[in-house]
Parts: C-alpha cells; structure tokens; sequence
C-alpha cells in the first residue's frame, strides 16, 4: 500500500457523512415504521451504553480495596491542592510543602479524635443513664396517655422499628463497596491512601501525562481538557463542601455546647464528616443533634437545638459563603439527591460520600467534549449538577 493510499490515524476520529449507498432493505424493513426502527436504534445503543457502565460498576466493586483508598486519595488531595498550590506559588521547595500538608492533615485527624474520645469517656454514662430514663417515661405516657397501649403492643412496635433500624444500617454498612471493619482493613486502606496522596501530592502532573498517553493521539487534547476541568470541579466543590462543613460543625457543635447538649464535640465531627455528602449529610446529622437534645434536655431544648441547626445551615449557604468564597454554590437538588441515594445503595456510605463529586467529574467532563470547550480551557457554560457561580460585585460610578 502506498503512502498516498494508507489511512492516517487523525483520520479515523474526523466526522464524516453517513452513507446510505450500501444499505439492505427488505420489503419486511420497509412495513416496520420509521419511529418504531428509530427508537430500536436507540434502544441497542442505550443497551450497549448500560452494560457498559454495569461492567465497569463490577470491576470496581471486585477491586473495592484498591479503588475506595484511591477515592479517598483522590479526595483529600482535592481538599489540600489550594494551600498545597499556596505554598508552591510562595516559592516552598515541593517536598516541604508535601510534608507540611501530610503532617498538618495527620495533626488535624489525631486532635479530633483525641478530643471526641475524650468527651464520650466522660459523658457518655450520664448520657445512656439519662436515655434510659427518657425512654421509660416515654414508654409511661403510652401506657397512660390517650393512646393506651399496652406493654405487648409497645414491645411489638420497639421490635419493629428496631428490625428497621438494623435494615437500614446493615444496608449502609455492608454496601457492595463495604471494606470490611477488621482493623487489618481500616489499617491497609489508611496506609493505601496515605501512600496515594504522596504520590499525587508530589507528581500529580507526572502520573497525569503518564495517565493521557493511554489515550489515541488524536484524542489525548480532548481528554486532557476535559480531565482538567473536571478536576478543577473536584477542587471547588472539595474546598466548598470544606467551608460548608467547618462553619455548620463550629455553629453547630457551638449552639450544642451553649444549649447543654451531651456530647457537643462529637456532634461537632459528625456534622463536619456528614457535610461532605451535600444537602443529604446535613440532614442527617442534624436531625442527629435535635434527637440527642430531645432524649437528653427535652423537647424545649430540642426545638431550640432545631432552630440552632436550621439557623447555621442559612447563615453558612446565603451570607458566609458567597462572602467568603466570592462565590455562589449552584447545585441541583434533584440531581443531588438521586446521585447520593444511588451511591449509597450501591455502596452503602463510601457510595455515598464519592456519589456527588464522581457525578459532577463525568458531568463535566462530558460537556467538555461535547461543546468543545476542551480547545479554549474555558469551563463550559451550560447546566451542570455542581458548579459555582461568581458573586456579582457592585461597581461604583466615577
């Protein structure tokens, strides 16, 4: 074959015309509508797409040991990238501003912990001391109030919801992506992780260009520019779910404290660790504190405590937030809330936690290439699950 006659590799990824010369037709493809072969079409394509995407959900579940410390990896470099990037622009050899940002990160996780096993070995018998005592002076007033239960009836409801309760758990816990709870699994994937944020921290760009070679040659600028703005998105969203969850943890973990809920500090955490799954993280746990307030303070303490949690959670989206950031969250709930209830089905609370940012990676990086922003490094300008939008400034008249 000559030179003039072989086909070039560029070629193979240029649009071109379909031709309708070499199509077969039958008097029996004829009598079948056009509508009816045109939604078949789509049909097989969309039958291809979800076997796809179902394979590549099992490989990840069979290599859930390698693939949920990468994700936590991937993550936390997210979150420290902007005082990673700080540090570099502000002239810090790399291997400093990695140590700084490992050792400060294991620094923030050790006093945390410290402080939650501190408060729990000191208050947690009064807590269940109390507990049980709200729990039988509630089982009182349904023998005695309007409703008058009796004891067999009361114990059948505790039975059911408890089963319920355990349902639930067992579902979150022991998701298809579930790790394990044996200390040699939390030991393997912490070590795991620590060990990929290294790496990522210290030749991120590296394994990056490595990564892009994979790639045909003609489509290696598309994905570059597609895989740029999506980790751009992981960064942003990283350090706005961080905002987020730092102030509703300190308003929080404050108003528990002021109030004199048991516990105030582990609230504090749980609502810092549940922040990180958007809108429904923040629910949780603050339906988590309002319980705690009403089994322990009562319901007078417990509407205050609601009041505290609706309050910080206002305060943090509409006024802290656009002020501190200079920017505005633009998040579509629906979407949100279908992602997280996927992920954790699937993958019970790791599911859960990486649903939103997995889902706003592929978002964009789909619109990258579909618009072809990927030629300007621009961020595509069309709706997407997750985004942020710039805060409007008042220019003044001179």
């Amino acid at each position: 074959m000559s030179e003039e006659q072989r086909p070039r590799l560029r070629d193979l990824f240029r649009p071109r015309p379909i031709s309708t010369d070499r199509t077969v037709t039958t008097e029996a493809d004829e009598a079948v509508p056009v509508g009816l072969r045109i939604t078949a079409a789509y049909a097989w394509r969309l039958l291809l797409i979800a076997a796809v995407v179902a394979g590549i959900i099992w490989i990840v579940i069979e290599l859930k040991l390698l693939v949920i410390p990468l994700m936590v990896g991937i993550l936390v470099t997210a979150l420290l990238w902007p005082a990673f990037e700080w540090m570099l622009r502000h002239r810090f050899p790399r291997w400093l501003a990695v140590v700084i940002a490992i050792v400060g990160t294991i620094a923030i996780v050790a006093v945390l912990l410290w402080l939650v096993i501190w408060q729990v070995r000191a208050q947690l018998p009064d807590v269940q001391e109390r507990s049980a005592q709200a729990v039988e002076e509630f089982r009182q007033f349904l023998l005695d109030g309007p409703l008058h239960l009796t004891d067999a009836q009361i114990q059948d409801y505790i039975d059911q919801g408890l089963a319920l309760l355990n349902e639930q758990a067992q579902l979150l816990w022991n998701g298809a992506l579930s790790v394990g709870t044996t200390a040699a699994h939390v030991a393997t994937g912490a070590v795991l992780s620590l060990f990929i944020l290294i790496c990522l921290l210290a030749d991120g760009a590296g394994i990056w260009r490595w990564t892009l070679r994979l790639f045909p040659r003609a489509a290696r600028p598309a994905a570059d520019g597609a895989a740029r703005n999506g980790w751009a998105t992981i960064v942003n969203y990283a350090r706005t779910q961080l905002l987020v969850a730092a102030i509703d943890a300190v308003g929080i973990g404050l108003g528990a404290a002021l109030l004199g809920v048991p516990l105030a500090i582990p609230v504090a955490v749980l609502v810092f660790l549940g922040s990180f799954v958007p809108i429904v993280g923040a629910v949780v746990t603050g339906a988590i504190a309002v319980l705690l307030a009403l089994v322990y303070n009562g319901p007078w303490i417990a509407l205050a405590m609601l009041a505290v949690v609706l309050a910080v959670q206002q305060l943090e989206g509409h006024i802290l937030q656009p002020i501190l950031m200079g920017s505005a969250v633009k998040v579509h709930p629906l979407a949100v809330v279908l992602v997280v209830a996927g992920g954790s089905m699937v993958g019970g609370i790791p599911g859960a936690l990486f649903a939103v940012p997995l889902a706003a990676f592929v978002n964009v990086a789909a619109v990258t290439v579909s618009t072809g922003s990927w030629r300007t490094g621009a961020q595509p300008d069309a709706d997407l699950i997750w985004s942020t939008v710039p805060r409007e400034r008042r220019r003044s008249n001179r």
